[in-house]
């Protein structure tokens, strides 16, 4: 859908007077495109002494090919800046991203990004360093929104100790136009999990395979099975092009919409695709399906039969699982019966607790599989008209962070919440409702159901392992909410 505004007071003759009378101007975003580098421009690394992440940071951008620059040329301009803040230990310590970021913010390119690292304070060793490191949150969040208006992209990531070489699937998605409306986000990278199959027993996610171990075979015709599950990869073994090659993905609600662009990406990137849907929705499912070469399933999630077709449908298991499928049911509390709460909550919330015990139960979700669930803003704020929605959304915030420490055999489960994107529901939103919702972002814009894609291609890569139990917002940092 257009954005009439944006392209209006981007114009030559109307956006002077835009500035002058102090209207929004959204800055076109930079989106990734196939065949794209991991950065569009030179990173500058800092660090804060101490910092037990710099090394690690920086073998990570020169394997990506990311050129890098550790001091400040009075005449450079920058795409990037990545600050290691993860050994400031006291409140006192926090003038260090003072000293870093006042002298370069400044020089920053349109649409730059900003990286913020540092250690979760439950790791901390004492009650100030913890402090000081709950402090980040605050500066990553204003720096986004003082940043916003320039396309600029500002994220915290706390890594856990022991997990310094789980940075590369993270960094690069940040880095990249793949996370162009993701902003004011705090991301915990965890520790490497391990692999208790045979073939990997006692080998984290990431660690090279053992020469004993199964190779990749690819998926059947029909995406639903394949000979053996993808060995897994260390990150210098991985194509960064095509990293889910070999892998099988099942994708519900993906007729239209974000749940078809989720589709197209995850076939981007390699895997062979299987599109859920209602059974009314067939013509469309199978048109989205087809140019992907992916299979059609047409089935009603919320049926006593779903969870035990699926697993029967895929008997090779799935490596990815991403609970697309929602509805709204909008009515005031008040005035909503019974019937409209139960149907929604059991589209939105129950079918996937359902689906996810029969494949875990099954043993359906392979060694380092990943379930990606699409939640929404709604169930992090809250919304008038919305109480059955936001719970059934907020539900599956707390389905994700229970889940998260249960799952074995480096398999994780993560979850988006997209604010205002750019869809046919939105398109029929009253456009006083629709400006307000494109506006109330740091980046001042709607989304692209793309931008959702990217953020669970990022969840669903081989690579992302230590990336288990997130909940990030793919809302341009919207102005409601945490």
């Amino acid at each position: 859908m257009s954005d009439r505004y944006a392209r209006l007071v981007n114009a030559p003759i109307a956006g002077p007077i835009a500035r002058r009378v102090g209207l929004p101007q959204p800055v076109r975003l930079e989106r990734h495109r196939p065949g794209d580098p991991a950065l569009r421009g030179l990173a500058l690394l800092g660090t804060a002494p101490g910092g037990r992440l710099a090394q690690a940071v920086a073998e990570v951008l020169a394997q990506a090919g990311v050129d890098t620059a550790t001091e400040t040329p009075s005449d450079q301009r920058f795409k990037a800046l990545v600050f290691d803040a993860s050994a400031i230990a006291d409140s006192t310590e926090l003038v260090e991203l003072q000293s870093f970021f006042h002298p370069t913010v400044g020089l920053l390119e349109r649409c730059g990004r900003v990286i913020v690292l540092g250690t979760a304070p439950a790791a901390c060793a004492t009650p100030r360093a913890a402090t000081a490191q709950r402090a980040l949150e605050g500066f990553t969040r204003s720096l986004g929104k003082e940043l916003g208006g320039r396309g600029v992209t500002v994220q915290l990531v706390y890594v856990a100790p022991g997990a310094e070489d789980e940075l590369a699937s993270t960094l690069r998605f940040l880095l990249s136009p793949r996370s162009a409306y993701v902003s004011g986000q705090v991301i915990r990278v965890g520790e490497p999990p391990r692999v208790d199959t045979p073939a990997g027993r006692d080998r984290a996610v990431g660690d090279a395979p053992s020469s004993d171990a199964p190779s990749s075979d690819a998926a059947s015709s029909d995406a639903a099975s394949s000979d053996a599950a993808p060995s897994v990869a260390a990150p210098s073994e991985i194509d960064w092009e095509q990293p889910l090659a070999g892998r099988v993905a099942l994708v519900t609600g993906a007729s239209r919409g974000i749940g078809a662009a989720i589709a197209q990406t995850l076939a981007r990137e390699g895997a062979r695709v299987a599109g859920l849907d209602v059974p009314a929705l067939g013509d469309e499912l199978r048109a989205a399906m087809q140019p992907l070469g992916g299979s059609a399933i047409g089935l009603d999630i919320t049926s006593p039969e779903a969870p035990a077709a699926i697993v029967e449908r895929f008997p090779e298991g799935l490596d990815v699982l991403v609970h697309n499928a929602g509805v709204t049911r909008d009515r005031t509390l008040a005035k909503m019966p019974a019937e409209r709460w139960s149907e929604l909550m059991a589209i939105n919330l129950s079918s996937e607790e359902r689906i996810n015990d029969a494949l875990l139960g099954a043993g359906a979700l392979r060694a380092g599989g990943r379930i990606v669930c699409v939640s929404s803003m709604s169930g992090i704020a809250g919304n008038s008209g919305q109480t059955n929605y936001a719970t059934s959304k907020a539900g599956v915030i707390g389905m994700v962070q229970a889940l998260a420490p249960l799952l074995t055999d480096g398999q994780t489960i993560n979850a988006v919440a997209p604010g205002f994107i750019e869809t046919q529901m939105t398109a029929k939103m009253p456009i006083a409702i629709r400006e307000a919702g494109r506006r109330m972002s740091s980046l001042a814009q709607g989304g692209l159901p793309i931008d959702v894609a990217e953020t669970i291609a990022w969840f669903a890569h081989p690579a992302s392992g230590a990336v288990n139990g997130n909940v990030v917002r793919v809302c341009g940092q919207n102005l409601l909410g945490a």
